[in-house]
Parts: structure tokens; C-alpha cells; sequence
């Protein structure tokens, strides 16, 4: 059997006992008493759990130590599980993480020591891995940004992509660094005074001083040729052409071409060589309606489209702009082809609209996805009443932050635009979460006629937070498997398929939103199909500091909504389910214990 790629060794009895306790957690391991350690080896593991003395953990590893590249990570934890200490590899191995993961385990005191984490800045040796940059300084070069960074040296840091990546570097950014507007590719960067400068992107600059790049893989390359074209050289000739415009080979993520092309050699050579999994092949009618800045009739005759490389790099890069438009090689007789290189739309840095579910109401119930975009953006249009006004205090200083209430939607939509177009960030807030009943569709559709990049981060609904303060799970085994979300026909009429009456058959659990003003019309549907006496709340501003549930009968349902003046965001839940505890879920018998084993 191979050794497992995780060693736990342990000195003594009572370390035995932490190996195993940290062992079921971690999963797939080797435990082994130290003495018997020259019979296991060190040799292949990836991470090293020593369980004893420091002394005696650094004399075993000793003899394996060679750099921080190369070597495995290891945790020493005391005997007694009180401390876990990242000995070595503590970044690059990753015995920063298991140190703390170790720690959390037994609940003990982690102990890492590397000046970054001390200091609180940037691992500039594994932030390529965790985000999925590229990186390809040596030694040399990586040890010297970081000793400017952790030692306060003035650095400067170039950002020409939005991803997840760069928002942590720019929410996080440390004293001594300074964001610098880039100019054109290949342009001077002016140092200021700069020791060091941080770069992600695909571009490269002029400067006086170091820089340290990390390509974020955002290019896709679109690629036409003719039958049979030979491949040789064609990968080096399209690298020497983005190197020439001072663009970056390494942050090449796709490459795509037409289906009357996929089979030929060159794409899968291209492919290969830019370690892509497969090529993106893309029929005529996909590529029918984009504009290409050279078209050709020629092309066209032949592929139903007006330019194979161009069209194909901006379908595989989501409507992104050229960097590079179509170019042609011919490399020998047998060897035409043609290329065209695109930026993914999604990382462009331009104005970005996100779109917030902002929880039922109380204000530590929005996501943290949705608290960090509250806190960075520079604009909030959050939805009147619906949303209190305590979510907006996450806002930073100098956000503009205003209510919809009195605005309609085109002047909503103006107010979205000015700051987008100003390359500015704006978070649309919205009660509950977006998708039931967010009134965004006219949003997204205004967002998708002017091409404006947005995104939808979820929300907590009141559905939710019905369940957690009624205290009530609302499916129960081999009773009640669904869960219904809709609302009374009012102004806005229902589909008959979906009155309530014919949804209450199913004996479902049913959550009504947006009807406690008709609810004597939603309690004479309901009663067509539940029994009178079937548990019902009537639940007024969920989570809110106002919020007030009655319970009771359905037959008693629109009087308990009128005797107490429930109107707006009230949510009527109805359906057995409510305070039920019958039943076992079948999750805790013990032919389900297999689901939680490794």
C-alpha cells in the first residue's frame, strides 16, 4: 500500500492518544510511534504531525531539510495537545494551515512564527496558488519582495484585473504599499521612491525598480487555420507576437476555435502547450450575431461567420475587448493560420453593479459576501422600507447611500449608470434574497441592453428565518418533503395552475408572501384543502427589531391578522409542520452512519 501523503508521529502513550483524535479529523494519515520511525521513513510525505518535544521533532526532520520549495510541512504539538507549532514549510508547504488546523482540532494555542503572518501582510510566496495566478520569479527575486513588504519598505502594487484576488490585496492593502494607476502595456511606471513593485497582470511595464508579477490566467487566444495546418512553431510564433505587444504568455486561460476546426492538430497541440484542458468550439450560430472588427467574406463563405480567431476570442472571453486583433502567420507552405487574442469581460476593471440580498432585516444576517460589498462600495440604492436602514451603516466613509423609495425606475437606473460609468461600484440592495419576488428582472435586463458587468450575491429569505424563530424544521420525514413559496392573487394575477387553492392540496408546507392585505380570500382558498384546525403564524417583520408572531388555527388566520394590523412584510407560513417534533429523520439511523465517514 503507498504511503499516505500525511505522517503522524507520536513519542509517548498519552501522545498516541492526541495522534488519533487529530487522525479522524484530518482523515488520511499514517500514525507511527517514533521508534519505529526508520522502518516508515520520512521520505514522500507531504505533511508531518509530530507529536512530542520540539528538540526531538527538529533532530527527526533534520536529516530531510533542504528549502522552503521543497520541503514537507510540519506541526510539532506537545503531548498534551496544548500547543501546535508550525515548524517548517510554513507557507509554501502549507504548515502555516495544518498548524492551525491541528489547533482547532484540539483546541489548542497554534504557535506560527513567520513574519508575514506576525506582521499581518501579503504571503507573496503561496497567494499565486490560492487565487490560481501564475508566477515566475526565482528565489532570488521572491525572497527580495518579501523582504520589502514584511520590513516596511516602500512598494508599490499594480492591479489591471478584478478578481478575487486583487479585491483581498486592495481590502487589505498594508501601509508601506501604494496602488499605482498603470499606463498603456509597456509603458513607464514612475517608482516614486518605490524599494519594490507588486504586479497582477497580463501586461508588462517599464521601471527602474524590481517587480514582482503574478499573471492571472485572463486571456483567451481565438484560433482559424487552414485543413490540416502544421503545428510546429505556431505556439512560439503566437507567444513572440503577445511578448512583442508586452502582453504575458502565462496569463493565456483559453483557447477556442470553430467546430470546423476542432479536430485539427493545432488546436490540440495550442491546447497542450498552454496547459488548457480542452479547446472551446464554438458553432456558427454562436458566433453569428459578434461584430468583428475585420471581417472577411472569403471566412465567411466558408464558415458561415465573418472572422474564425476573432469571433472565437470574444465568445470564449464572455464579450471581453481584443488586445489583439486577427493576425496572420504563415510559418510554410503547409502552416497558414490565423489568431486573435481577447480579455475576459469578467476581470476587466471597469464600474460593476452587485446586486444584494439583504437578509430578512437584522443586519448580521446579510452574507459576508454581501457585508464586504456594503463596505466597499461607492454606491448603495437600497429598497425603502423594505430594507432597515442599520444594513447601510457597513457602508464606508464617502459611500453615497440612498433610497429607492421615492425613485422610479428610470431614475434608478440613471442614478446605477452615472456611478458605473465613473468605473465606480454599486450595490442594489434588496430584501430577502433577489430571486423571490426582488423585482430585479428589469434591472438585469437594463444591466444586460448596455453590456454593464453585475452579479447577484444570495440572501438570507424570510421563509428562513421563519423556520429558525418559529423553532420548526418545515419538512418532516414521510410527512411533509416540500416546501411551498407564493403569494394571494391580487393585483397581480396567478396563473390557475397556481391559485392556492389547487397548491394547497399537495398538504405541503406553505409559506405566502406579500397577502396578509387579502387574507381573508387566501384563508377561504386554504380551507378548499387544509383542515381548519391546521397550524398557521402569521410572521410581521422577521428578525426586525419590530418583529411580532401569532400563532393559531387556520380557521382563525384573517382574524388574527386583523386584530392586529398586519399589513406589509408580514409572511403567512400554514401547514403541519410548524412546532411539529414527530418523526426521525432517517439521517440519524445507522444505515445512514456511512454518510459521515471518509
Amino acid at each position: 500500500m503507498n504511503p499516505s501523503d500525511t505522517l503522524i508521529i507520536y513519542v509517548s502513550p498519552k501522545g498516541e492518544n492526541t495522534a488519533r483524535i487529530i487522525a479522524r479529523e484530518v482523515g488520511d494519515c499514517d500514525i507511527v510511534p517514533h521508534k519505529e520511525l526508520p522502518t516508515v521513513g520520512l521520505s514522500d510525505r507531504r505533511n508531518i504531525i509530530f507529536i512530542g518535544a520540539l528538540g526531538i521533532c527538529v533532530r527527526t526532520i533534520a536529516p530531510i531539510m533542504r528549502d522552503k520549495y521543497t520541503d514537507p510541512a510540519v506541526v510539532c504539538v506537545d503531548s498534551s495537545g496544548r500547543y501546535a507549532i508550525s515548524v517548517l514549510s510554513g507557507h509554501v508547504g502549507g504548515a502555516n494551515d495544518l498548524c492551525r488546523r491541528v489547533a482547532g482540532i484540539l483546541g489548542a494555542e497554534p504557535v506560527v512564527t513567520t513574519q508575514s503572518d506576525v506582521t499581518g501582510t501579503w504571503s507573496l510566496d503561496t497567494i499565486a496558488n490560492r487565487y490560481g495566478w501564475l508566477n515566475d520569479a526565482d528565489k532570488v527575486q521572491m525572497n527580495s519582495a518579501i523582504f520589502s513588504l514584511v520590513n516596511g519598505e516602500p512598494v508599490g502594487l499594480i492591479i489591471d484585473v478584478k478578481d478575487a484576488g486583487t479585491r483581498e490585496l486592495e481590502r487589505t492593502l498594508p501601509d508601506n504599499v501604494t496602488v499605482i494607476t498603470s499606463t498603456a502595456p509597456g509603458g513607464d511606471i514612475p517608482t516614486q521612491g518605490l524599494k519594490q513593485i507588486i504586479a497582477v497582470t497580463p501586461y508588462t511595464y517599464r521601471t527602474s525598480v524590481p517587480v514582482l508579477y503574478y499573471r492571472p490566467r485572463v486571456l483567451t487566444v481565438g484560433v482559424g487555420c487552414r485543413k490540416g495546418c502544421a503545428s510546429d512553431g505556431v505556439g512560439a510564433y503566437i507567444e513572440e507576437s503577445l511578448t512583442a505587444k508586452h502582453i504575458s504568455p502565462l496569463s493565456i486561460r483559453a483557447i477556442a476555435t470553430i467546430d470546423l476546426k476542432k479536430d485539427e492538430p493545432l488546436i490540440a497541440e495550442l491546447a497542450n502547450r498552454w496547459s488548457v484542458s480542452e479547446a472551446d468550439i464554438y458553432t456558427p450560430d454562436d458566433l453569428r450575431d459578434i461584430v468583428v472588427p475585420n471581417p472577411s467574406e472569403k471566412v465567411h463563405e466558408v464558415t458561415g461567420v465573418w472572422g474564425v480567431a476573432e469571433s472565437c476570442a470574444i465568445a470564449a472571453s464572455h464579450g471581453g475587448p481584443l488586445l489583439i486583433e486577427k493576425q496572420k502567420g504563415r510559418l510554410s507552405e503547409s502552416s497558414d493560420f490565423t489568431f486573435a487574442v481577447a480579455l475576459d469581460k469578467n476581470v476587466t476593471r471597469c464600474g460593476h453593479i452587485e446586486i444584494v440580498g439583504a437578509g430578512p432585516g437584522d443586519p448580521e444576517l446579510v452574507s459576508v459576501r454581501g457585508k464586504r460589498f456594503l463596505s466597499e462600495a461607492d454606491l448603495i440604492l437600497y429598497a425603502g422600507s423594505l430594507v432597515p436602514k442599520e444594513l447601510t451603516y457597513y457602508a464606508k466613509e464617502g459611500c453615497v447611500v440612498r433610497s429607492s423609495a421615492s425613485m422610479n425606475l428610470e431614475e434608478q437606473f440613471e442614478l446605477m449608470k452615472e456611478f458605473y460609468d465613473r468605473g465606480l461600484l454599486v450595490v442594489r440592495l434588496h430584501t430577502g434574497d433577489p430571486c423571490i419576488y426582488g423585482a430585479i428582472q428589469e434591472q438585469m435586463a437594463f444591466f444586460d441592453r448596455y453590456g454593464m458587468s453585475y452579479h447577484i450575491t444570495p440572501g438570507i429569505s424570510s421563509f428562513q428565518a421563519a423556520a429558525a424563530e418559529l423553532r420548526s424544521q418545515f419538512t418532516i420525514p414521510e410527512k411533509v418533503q416540500t416546501i411551498i413559496l407564493t403569494r394571494g392573487e391580487g393585483r397581480t394575477p396567478m396563473p390557475e395552475k397556481e391559485k392556492l387553492h389547487m397548491l394547497a392540496r399537495s398538504q405541503s408546507t406553505m409559506c405566502i408572501y406579500l397577502s396578509a392585505g387579502i387574507v381573508d380570500d387566501v384563508q377561504s382558498e386554504l380551507l378548499q384543502a387544509y383542515p381548519p384546525e391546521t397550524p398557521v403564524a402569521a410572521c410581521y417583520k422577521l428578525t426586525w427589531k419590530e418583529q411580532r408572531i401569532y400563532r393559531g388555527q387556520l380557521k382563525d388566520l384573517a382574524r388574527i391578522v386583523h386584530d392586529n394590523n398586519l399589513t406589509l412584510t408580514t409572511l403567512l407560513v400554514v401547514g403541519d409542520a410548524i412546532d411539529n417534533r414527530e418523526g426521525l429523520s432517517r439521517l440519524y439511523d445507522d444505515s445512514f452512519k456511512h454518510l459521515f465517514r471518509k
